[in-house]
């Protein structure tokens, strides 16, 4: 996996077949979801946010308290293709979460000034 999602082969496809209007296959659209949340995770160093996409992956970032154990306090979730439209600019975060594509609790879980990624 590419340290850099711009040169990333499976987030330029996943993304391509998006604007197509196509699924994108499962394993590419799982390692573009790996690539971008590594890039989030370096972009936003730290563990006080739990960022879910599952079935795919998951990380802590952001600055601030530290979760270690069961549910964290702040917490966002999403599915992969919606995190791929977020990370490209083509989602906005506040639609999305108003209507339900991203679900986020806690009083650090905006992350929105992270995105777009690429």
């Amino acid at each position: 996996m590419s340290p850099s999602p711009e040169i990333s082969p499976a987030v330029s496809t996943a993304l391509d077949c998006l604007a197509n209007g196509l699924t994108p296959e499962r394993l590419t659209l799982r390692d573009a979801v790996r690539a971008l949340l590594a890039h989030l995770a370096a972009t936003a160093p730290g563990r006080s946010v739990e960022v879910r996409v599952p079935p795919y992956g998951a990380i802590q970032c952001v600055e601030g308290p530290r979760h270690t154990r069961g549910t964290p306090p702040n917490l966002v979730e999403t599915d992969p293709v919606t995190f791929l439209q977020l990370a490209a600019g083509r989602v906005d975060w506040a639609s999305a979460v108003a209507d339900g594509r991203i679900r986020a609790s806690g009083i650090r879980s905006d992350i929105s000034a992270f995105f777009p990624i690429v």
